[in-house]
């Protein structure tokens, strides 16, 4: 695992990055290096970093914890627990499976709103589906952790962050954050976000189609992070979609809970059952999510192991858990790839199962 993590800074230009595998609960990986930015100190074993979409799966992670504790239940419908959203049939599976139509706000917006959960709630509480809810999913790039974390406030009376701080203490004492106390901004790494989102490649679809992609990931116009990505009030905000902050450590901390038996069968199996699979209405591409977490596909797995679950990041950030072997993994770096998969991380899995 050292020379897979060294050759990344050699061969495919990491900067700065940490990563961290446990098997059974026990870490048998614990590496970091590089810089935390241009002119950045060296990456420590604290050093946080924004992770983008790993904060979906952490999100799931919350959700789950909730179900197992009899909060919540995958089949109740949303609007049960968020009166007046605007969907009266979609079920909390369907919301965290992509299916629920809102990617996207229609009205143009400011980033003034972004930082504003109850007007961004709101809004998406009865804004008009881009598609019959529960029909198709398309992927809540920017959406997902205002509407799944506005559910799980409504039952459990705690935003994301503090309920990430109450349910999962030990992995946020590793470093795991939805919102970063000012007093550790200094251990925040410079993202080198190279180039922001893009139109779609091809021109998919109808006008309303890429409006739909254009609005997704940028109305507010910083809502995926760009130009805005590593300013403080960025990272002291509560955005689940994209700003979770994290350590490797904090986020192997984090699904190693799904590996020792603290979590139920019955909704574990449920989480990670499949919810939706096929062309992606948002992303023009198949995707495959169970209930909220990412499902392994050809093209993007997380090793050999088909019953693996987790999240990528936009840039290449990951957490996964292979619950076969027993095996959490996490990590993060500060130089953005393109894309969720790309030689970096494939290398570390890789090289991860070259070894059991």
């Amino acid at each position: 695992m050292h020379d897979a993590f060294r050759r990344n800074f050699a061969d495919h230009g990491e900067i700065g990055a940490s990563l961290c595998i446990r098997i059974d609960g026990r870490p048998v990986v614990d590496l970091w290096g590089g810089t935390t930015g241009p002119q950045g100190g060296a990456w420590g074993p604290g050093t946080l970093v924004n992770a983008f979409s790993v904060g979906k799966g952490i999100t799931a992670l919350l959700a789950l914890l909730c179900v197992d504790e009899g909060l919540l239940s995958y089949d109740d419908t949303v609007r049960g627990r968020w009166p007046g959203f605007t969907s009266s049939d979609l079920t909390v599976a369907g919301l965290l499976g992509h299916r629920a139509g809102l990617p996207a706000l229609r009205s143009d917006l400011t980033d003034e709103v972004l930082f504003d959960w109850d007007h961004m709630c709101s809004m998406l509480a009865v804004e008009t589906p881009w598609w019959e809810p529960g029909t198709a999913h398309g992927y809540h790039v920017n959406t997902f952790g205002f509407l799944t974390g506005e559910v799980l406030r409504r039952v459990t009376g705690k935003d994301p962050g503090s309920l990430l701080r109450d349910m999962l203490p030990g992995a946020s004492a590793d470093g795991l954050w939805f919102g970063v106390p000012a007093p550790l901004h200094g251990s925040v790494a410079t993202l080198l976000w190279n180039d922001g989102p893009r139109a779609p490649d091809t021109a998919v679809g109808d006008d309303e189609q890429t409006e739909m992609y254009r609005k997704a990931h940028a109305n507010p116009p910083g809502i995926s992070g760009v130009g805005i990505v590593n300013t403080p009030r960025w990272r002291s905000a509560v955005l689940p979609s994209t700003n979770l902050h994290a350590t490797a450590r904090g986020v192997c901390s984090a699904f190693s809970v799904l590996c020792g038996g603290s979590v139920g069968h019955e909704p574990l199996a449920r989480a990670t059952t499949e919810v939706s699979m096929g062309t992606d209405r948002l992303l023009g591409r198949t995707t495959r999510f169970g209930c909220g977490f990412q499902l392994p596909i050809p093209e993007r797995g997380f090793g050999p192991e088909p019953a693996s679950f987790g999240h990528f990041g936009a840039g290449g950030s990951l957490g996964f858990v292979d619950p076969v072997r027993r095996i959490s993994f996490g990590y993060v770096m500060n130089q953005m790839g393109r894309g969720w998969q790309n030689p970096r991380n494939r290398g570390l899995i890789d090289a991860l199962y070259s070894c059991l």
